[in-house]
């Protein structure tokens, strides 16, 4: 194709950022890179989506190879991310009639959009795009998401991160515990992400082993608490071990199916608490069993934590990322790259294509053989899953102690449009 026909792709992260998105954004800069003589240059949105209706485009052709290369071990969005759902186009065709103008002016045929389950969906109505407004447009929605709630795909790249972190973290907390638990707390609390679906709040379970025993209980956004059965279990656990690790996920409600953080209960202090499932759910502890406890907040931590990336999630989000670019090459539109599970022991796994309208706006939650019985641990099935996700160590380079990160110089593209646009 000669030079000058030529499309330009243009991608965008979007959503909570992980440790291993910029990963993905590396396999798709990296692979355009080689087909130079089908794809023109490789504009990234500034703020994701954001960034195409405003025109904020970054010209990642002024990047250097190792700087694109850097990005495989540096956490968090690079080109900066959001939260925007694009509303349907007989609620909004402004916003797609914007698009397609940015589309034009900068001779972008080519759409790779890096996120969760709302990203799928914008996905999906961009691909639409050419069929009902007559701009010829490829589609390609490339995962990513630490709640690992997508269907279709085995996992999403940013959990088995995510889940590395948080399994390791409850491990090393517990010993902690452990060793203070004759004269000091004897609960202890984290909070981790996960509103509808208890995927990293079941990696906390991993923490505990044949050869590592730890006495823990999860609380699951799929099971309903049930106040008076946790605290006779973790009083049980408490007797028998001296302590016990709660691994509770931000979104577990209780039976009137309002979120723990919205019962109206008060801190410590006795302020009200306004959010945040471990303090009350140690409130509960303090008030029902009077035991010394501690909580902790995960928070951006558990999501940021690239030090301690799973190797597994950073090699599936670099093929995320160069398997959308060569859907794209083939001709692909309104698909995903997802991870099929061919085997768990020896543990491999491949790309196939999905097609987005299975994928957008579809949550995929633990399923009810993943969770023990009691409703408070994982079973071997769930183990059995998870376990592969979280192995072995990809380390970024250090200096002088520190992780070593790139900071791209995002050069913007010269707006070509009179107009501007406020979303």
């Amino acid at each position: 194709m000669p030079k000058s026909r030529q499309k330009n792709a243009f991608y965008a992260q979007s959503g909570g950022v992980t440790a291993v998105i910029n990963t993905t954004a590396s396999g798709v800069i990296e692979t355009a890179r080689k087909y130079e003589n089908k794809i023109g240059k490789v504009y990234a949105g500034r703020n994701g989506i954001i960034g195409a209706l405003t025109e904020d485009l970054i010209d990642t052709s002024r990047e250097t190879p190792r700087a694109i290369a850097a990005l495989r071990h540096t956490p968090s969005g690079a080109f900066g991310s959001c939260r925007y759902k694009l509303k349907s186009l007989e609620e909004n065709r402004r916003e797609y009639q914007r698009l397609i103008e940015v589309f034009e002016a900068h001779d972008i045929g080519y759409f790779f959009y890096n996120g969760g389950g709302d990203s799928a969906d914008t996905c999906l109505k961009v691909s639409q795009l050419s069929e009902t407004m007559g701009y010829p447009i490829q589609a390609i929605h490339v995962p990513k998401t630490v709640d690992n709630d997508l269907p279709i795909t085995d996992n999403c790249p940013g959990f088995g991160s995510v889940a590395k972190y948080i399994a390791v973290s409850t491990r090393e907390a517990s010993f902690d515990v452990a060793s203070m638990a004759k004269t000091s707390t004897k609960v202890f609390i984290i909070e981790v992400m996960g509103r509808h679906a208890g995927w990293i709040a079941a990696a906390g379970g991993l923490a505990s082993s044949k050869d590592t025993e730890i006495p823990i209980l999860i609380l699951f956004p799929e099971v309903r608490f049930d106040r008076k059965k946790f605290m006779k279990k973790a009083n049980q656990l408490v007797r028998k071990h001296g302590y016990v690790s709660v691994v509770v996920s931000e979104g577990v409600k209780g039976p009137d199916g309002k979120f723990l953080s919205d019962q109206g209960l008060k801190d410590a202090f006795g302020h009200a608490q306004l959010g945040g499932a471990a303090p009350v759910v140690a409130g509960m502890v303090k008030q029902d069993l009077d035991l010394k406890y501690h909580w902790a907040v995960a928070d951006y931590l558990q999501r940021a934590a690239r030090h301690i990336a799973s190797k597994t999630d950073v090699d599936q989000a670099y093929a995320v990322g160069r398997e959308a670019v060569q859907m794209a090459l083939k001709g692909e539109n309104a698909v995903m790259p997802a991870i099929k599970r061919v085997s768990n022991n020896p543990y491999k796994w491949k790309i196939e294509k999905a097609p987005l309208d299975k994928v957008a706006n579809v949550e995929k939650m633990m399923p009810k053989n993943f969770i023990t019985r009691d409703g408070f641990g994982i079973t071997e099935k769930c183990r059995e899953y998870l376990t592969p996700l979280i192995k072995g160590e990809d380390y970024p380079p250090y200096k002088n102690g520190m992780p070593q990160y790139i900071r791209l110089k995002n050069k913007p593209v010269k707006k070509k449009l009179k107009t501007r646009f406020t979303p």
